[in-house]
């Protein structure tokens, strides 16, 4: 996983697609959210709290959605990395994926936890 996170962390963001939408998704910040989470999961041995992982699972379909949709020209192996380190970081969860609301921001029962 380091090793995709370095290289993923060294590429320059896809010329040409600062503030392009594809599947009607910000890629900025499908991006930016997918690679915090990646970069505080390894900052943190492997863990994220249940934000990280509702945010991570959330952008994490809709980047499953993005990838469908992109052409040539759009970095498609920039998008595929991004996507099986978000896939190898929610693997990590304790909660099935299911648990979460479509949502982040839609509140959560955590009170067993």
């Amino acid at each position: 996983m380091t090793s995709l996170w370095e290289e993923h962390h060294c590429a320059p963001f896809p010329p040409g697609l600062a503030g392009a939408d594809r599947a009607g998704f910000d890629l900025v910040m499908v991006d930016a959210d997918i690679a915090g989470c990646v970069h505080t999961w390894l900052s943190n041995a492997g863990r994220l709290d249940v934000r990280g992982y509702r945010a991570l699972h959330w952008r994490g379909s809709q980047l499953s959605g993005i990838l469908t949709v992109l052409g040539d020209g759009d970095s498609p192996a920039y998008w595929d990395r991004l996507f099986h380190m978000a896939e190898l970081v929610a693997s990590t969860d304790p909660r099935p994926r299911d648990a979460y609301p479509p949502e982040p921001w839609t509140e959560m029962d955590t009170s067993g936890e």
